[in-house]
């Protein structure tokens, strides 16, 4: 039997109409970020009522800070492991496991009675979740047609803000002492993430291995198969036959990339694709959690706005932010990959003046501030979410996963880790000039994220990703 294997499914898959089919994809695949923003969103949300004695978590404020680094610790950890075992052992086992995780750690969440307990379920549920970041990305930039690609990897990364809008509303009502005590309403939040994610899991279950992974991993006759099914789903549905497929790839049979020839290939091979990925994740990184997990205390403590109604600002942050993929995710496939990815960092950047602004002069009170916030956010939820569709589509497939979870791991401890921190010290300070200067902070990095994708972007839109970077095998062969 030859070691060598020509294919046509990159080719037949990027000519498939939208249909049924992709929405199952994208359904079962893409709701999994509303889970992190309902994570994320509740935990900041309920931050005042988990260090309440009645509460029985035994936290304190200063160990809320704590269980918000274990969860972002987690999901360091969580992305690098899972998405080494995703590229080595496929896409569909790696997004039913990490979901399970997910799903298992937010359970036991629900049921924390001391804040070791607390730190240990948080840290794996960011696990779960960090894993989730490789192994849906790869998943679904491999199965959706090259020529939508962008836009939808957009709007899967920005449910994430869908999740957050809920969790800051679910807020509202499982807060309310006059509905329920003090040490269940938390307890409730949590649960509700587990039961979302079951159902997801459910779903999740048909969706299909990517066909680019079996085909790479030498199982040549069940892609062709699986994908010859698509095909016959597709023309049941629009009544239509396809075009032939004249566009071959031959690609060599072959084991799991090592770790060296991974880092080899992004480092000596790639290395302008690898300081771009690097600076967009850090800026991005920098810019969201300095600002969204301080955010309720920004409100609080320089507009003394009521905690109860905190959750109200929250909200309207989370639908600017979700907008963002929404409305200019097309154009990132007819435009281009470069200048919009440009225009949301440098975009973003250049409002985070006007913003540090008003925040210093009072200027129109916390909803001036808020429309500047939610201006500026708008773009670099656009950007952020593109971030994830660059290191997904640059790189050679057989490191894709890894790809994801070594850069969004990295980006998230310098700049997920940094920003917080300087941004907290700023804000304790009580001073809104030296507040400001952190917004300047904020606006330099996600500059320099504009700058390198203007110097190293690469033209990805509407084109194969075999094209975009030749796979390890295909190499080979």
């Amino acid at each position: 039997m030859s070691d060598v294997i020509s294919t046509k499914i990159p080719a037949r898959l990027d000519r498939l109409p939208w249909t049924k089919w992709h929405w199952r994809i994208l359904i079962g695949l893409g709701t999994v970020w509303i889970l992190d923003g309902l994570e994320v969103t509740i935990v900041g949300a309920m931050a005042a009522r988990l260090v309440e004695p009645g509460a029985g978590t035994g936290l304190t404020a200063a160990t809320i800070g704590v269980a918000a680094a274990f969860y972002v610790a987690g999901a360091c950890v969580g992305a690098l492991v899972f998405g080494r075992l995703t590229d080595r052992y496929g896409r569909k086992k790696l997004f039913l496991i990490t979901l399970g995780v997910y799903v298992v750690a937010t359970v036991a969440t629900a049921f924390s009675f001391a804040p070791w307990f607390f730190f240990l379920a948080r840290f794996v549920t960011g696990a779960g979740i960090g894993g989730e970041y490789s192994a849906i990305n790869s998943a679904v930039d491999e199965l959706i047609p090259a020529r939508l690609r962008g836009r939808i990897d957009l709007v899967v990364n920005g449910t994430y803000w869908a999740g957050a809008a809920a969790g800051s509303a679910l807020a509202l009502v499982l807060l309310d002492t006059d509905l329920l005590p003090t040490g269940v309403g938390w307890r409730i939040g949590f649960g509700l993430g587990a039961v979302l994610g079951l159902v997801i899991l459910v779903v999740r279950r048909h969706v299909p291995e990517s066909p680019r992974w079996l085909f790479i991993h030498g199982r040549g006759e069940e892609a062709d198969a699986l994908v010859d099914g698509i095909e016959r789903d597709v023309r049941a549905e629009t009544g239509e036959e396809l075009a032939e497929v004249d566009k071959s790839i031959e690609i060599h049979r072959h084991g799991t990339v090592s770790l060296t020839e991974i880092a080899r290939t992004a480092f000596r091979d790639y290395p302008r694709r690898s300081i771009l990925g690097l600076a967009l994740f850090v800026g991005q990184a920098f810019i969201y959690n300095g600002v969204t997990f301080n955010l309720g205390t920004l409100f609080a403590d320089y507009y003394h706005v009521s905690s109860g109604l905190i959750p109200v600002f929250l909200i309207v942050f989370a639908v600017g932010n979700l907008l963002g993929p929404l409305v200019l995710g097309h154009f990132f496939d007819s435009v281009g990959r470069k200048p919009m990815i440009a225009l949301t960092y440098l975009g973003s950047a250049a409002l985070t003046i006007p913003l540090a602004w008003v925040f210093v002069t009072g200027a129109g009170g916390q909803w001036a501030f808020l429309a500047l916030l939610v201006a500026t956010f708008f773009l670099a939820s656009a950007g952020a979410s593109a971030a994830y569709l660059t290191v997904s589509e640059i790189f050679p497939m057989e490191t894709r996963a890894l790809a994801i979870a070594f850069f969004y791991a990295v980006g998230t401890a310098l700049g997920g880790i940094t920003g917080p921190l300087l941004f907290g010290s700023l804000i304790d300070s009580g001073d809104a000039g030296a507040v400001a200067l952190g917004f300047g902070a904020a606006a330099v990095v996600m500059a320099l994220g504009g700058v390198a994708e203007l110097l190293f972007g690469v033209k990805a839109e509407r084109a194969s990703l075999e094209d975009i970077a030749t796979p390890l095998s295909a190499r080979a062969a």
